[in-house]
């Protein structure tokens, strides 16, 4: 039986477990397309997750058996999660599900739902950008042994309110968190759930995409995606409509 949870070294130094699956979109081996991450966004072009060690064949092969059990044997992959949780190391234990991937479908969501009810004594939290699907899910019922933060870059960022949801945006160092009188989770990723909010975090320093990123925060750079995406739709009617009032009969 493979082991389902692990430690990397980011969270090992907290005392964190974490389930992993691949970041966004692949192939798995048996020539299967996947997407963990079906409401990324800009995150996608500076996932810390699909750099480093997240590359390398082993870790890669690991994340990929993962979400295998998941796909071909969801009942027995709650079988397996819920019998390894039984061990005493994770009473009291924190565990982040997906320090890469996200909640890719309800039925998975609801998986870990069955399982984090099943073990009140362990303390589960994930990032998440599958808004509408934790409203509708999630909120109306949570287990009392989990938390979670919205992360913006993603294409629901606009379903998103500050004042209400718990939020988490990637700012490009710690300097511009100050600035926005937001709180940061470097001391601790779990401050991201328990801190003070709204949780700002730094850019991972990763050249080629704190380029991308070019100095915004994540949800500034959605939204002008977001903005140019809709005046190109906009122009794109405009057209269209201009087209069929141009070949009416007169």
């Amino acid at each position: 039986m493979m082991t389902l949870l692990r430690q990397n070294s980011e969270l090992k130094k907290l005392g964190i477990w974490n389930w992993s699956l691949p970041a966004f979109a692949g192939k798995l081996p048996d020539g299967r397309n996947y997407n963990t991450c079906p409401s990324a966004g800009v995150c996608a072009q500076a996932c810390y997750a699909r750099n480093g060690t997240y590359l390398f064949p082993n870790v890669k092969a690991r994340h990929q058996k993962n979400l295998a059990l998941v796909l071909d044997d969801l009942p027995g992959w709650i079988t397996a999660m819920q019998k390894e949780l039984s061990h005493n190391k994770f009473t009291d234990a924190w565990v982040r599900i997906h320090d890469s991937g996200d909640f890719f479908s309800p039925a998975y969501l609801a998986a870990w739902l069955e399982v984090m009810e099943a073990h009140p004594r362990t303390r589960f939290y994930a990032y998440t950008k599958e808004v509408a699907m934790f409203r509708e899910i999630v909120e109306p019922r949570p287990p009392r042994n989990f938390w979670w933060v919205y992360s913006y870059g993603g294409t629901q960022d606009h379903t998103l309110d500050p004042a209400v949801d718990r939020v988490a945006d990637v700012f490009a160092d710690e300097a511009a968190i100050d600035d926005a009188g937001w709180h940061s989770q470097s001391r601790s990723d779990l401050l991201a759930v328990v801190g003070p909010a709204p949780v700002g975090i730094p850019a991972n320093n990763i050249a080629h995409f704190k380029a991308k990123q070019a100095g915004r925060r994540w949800s500034h750079w959605q939204a002008s995606v977001d903005a140019a995406r809709s005046e190109r739709r906009a122009r794109s009617r405009d057209t269209a409509t201009s087209s069929t009032t141009n070949t009416q009969p007169t």
